[in-house]
């Protein structure tokens, strides 16, 4: 029985006429789940960032505006790395991201977007496990950049909830009675 071997790893099988499609497994589904959680999650807050950066309004508003903004773009860019790698892996990537927060007031912003990164961080941590456990080192090596990246974007929003909450204090320094 012939076939044709695909750029997309796909075998496809002829006997009498009929065409038979069958895929070879590059990645466990436990894998390519993480991958659309990731998806999932980077289209939620590029959106939710964009919608921010335009949101903000008044002094504060104006320090942040870029910060938001420059970090959707980061966080679309991981939303295009994640599907890239799920459709080579013969993936389908999702379309639906997750919940968006784009209402309140700045210090809320930056809370919501600090607990975002948080789960990020913990989900990048745990697709690393695995992909390591499956000898993925591409995925791996992809989703240890994107940890970094999202590891920089906590410490960015942490340092502004503090000086918006907490104006000219450096953490760790007591007030001058």
């Amino acid at each position: 029985m012939p076939f044709v071997y695909s750029p997309r790893r796909l075998e496809i099988n002829l006997y009498a006429g009929d065409f038979v499609l069958l895929g070879i497994i590059l990645a466990s589904q436990k894998l390519l789940d993480f991958l659309n959680k990731g998806i999932a999650r980077e289209l939620q807050v590029s959106i939710q960032y964009m919608w921010q950066h335009i949101q903000v309004t008044g002094t504060d508003g104006a320090i942040v505006e870029d910060v938001f903004r420059k970090t959707a773009i980061a966080e679309m860019k991981h939303a295009e790395r994640l599907a890239e790698r799920l459709d080579y892996l013969n993936g389908v990537a999702t379309i639906k991201p997750d919940p968006i927060f784009v209402r309140g007031s700045l210090i809320e912003m930056l809370k919501q977007n600090e607990q975002d990164e948080e789960k990020a961080i913990n989900l990048y941590k745990q697709a690393i496990q695995v992909a390591a456990e499956e000898g993925d080192y591409t995925t791996r090596r992809m989703l240890e950049e994107i940890l970094a990246e999202e590891e920089t974007h906590i410490n960015i929003f942490g340092k502004l909830l503090v000086g918006m909450t907490e104006p000219f204090t450096q953490p760790g320094t007591s007030q001058v009675e």
